[in-house]
């Protein structure tokens, strides 16, 4: 029998039916696969820690009783376990790495989506504007700002119906003072009035009688 022919065929058959699984196209999904096996090298990991332990335990209870070779095969066995978990480790390192790469890589896509849903807004606002449409809207503001300036100029124009008459009534006026000033002159000068001299004489001195009882009455009042 042709073992080493066997052993190959079925290696290939078993890398040609993993590489056959259909890859998963969603990030988020390849990610938790990862984490998934990630954990299950821990578990493996732990089960040979756990193997590793008893083997310690076994090759030194041999010892004790003197079965060097019995302690020296536990102790061989040990080492294979810790290259087993050497291993464990190498792969969860790249299992690690497939995951941060990976979050990175589906962060960068979502980035480069937004950015690219941005820039097609931009150009379809760009698209439905145009510059044609921009200059359009400002003759059309500038138009109605001019316009707005006219009716608040017409608005503010004063409304007064003799405006246009006031040189005629400013002349009238100064034809009424005109008139007023010859009428004044025209008065006839008014005659002098004449009034009795002033005595430069000092006048008669009043009676002795009538001083006296002048001075009784006084002191009448102040008595009362």
């Amino acid at each position: 029998m042709n073992w080493f022919g066997k052993k190959k065929k079925d290696e290939a058959s078993t890398v040609s039916s993993g590489s056959s699984r259909p890859a998963s196209g969603n990030p988020n999904n390849t990610i938790v696969t990862l984490r998934e096996n990630i954990k299950t090298q821990e578990k493996r990991q732990e089960h040979i820690s756990s193997k590793i332990d008893t083997l310690i335990g076994e090759a030194k209870g041999k010892m004790a009783k003197g079965d060097k070779k019995g302690a020296l095969f536990a102790m061989k066995r040990k080492k294979l376990y810790e290259g087993e978990i050497d291993k464990i480790e190498n792969v969860k390192m790249t299992l690690e790495t497939q995951v941060i790469n990976l979050e990175s890589a589906a962060q960068n896509a979502e980035t480069y989506k937004a950015m690219q849903a941005g820039t097609n807004t931009m150009k379809k606002i760009r698209n439905d504007v145009g510059i044609d449409a921009v200059d359009n809207i400002m003759d059309e503001i500038k138009e109605e700002m001019d316009m707005a300036q006219e009716i608040n100029s017409a608005i503010a124009q004063p409304v007064d119906p003799l405006m246009a008459d006031e040189d005629e009534l400013l002349a009238e006026l100064n034809e009424l003072e005109t008139m007023d000033l010859e009428a004044e002159l025209l008065k006839p000068a008014p005659i002098p009035i004449s009034l009795p001299q002033v005595p430069a004489s000092k006048l008669p001195a009043l009676a002795k009688s009538e001083e006296d009882d002048l001075k009784a009455l006084e002191a009448e009042l102040a008595g009362m």
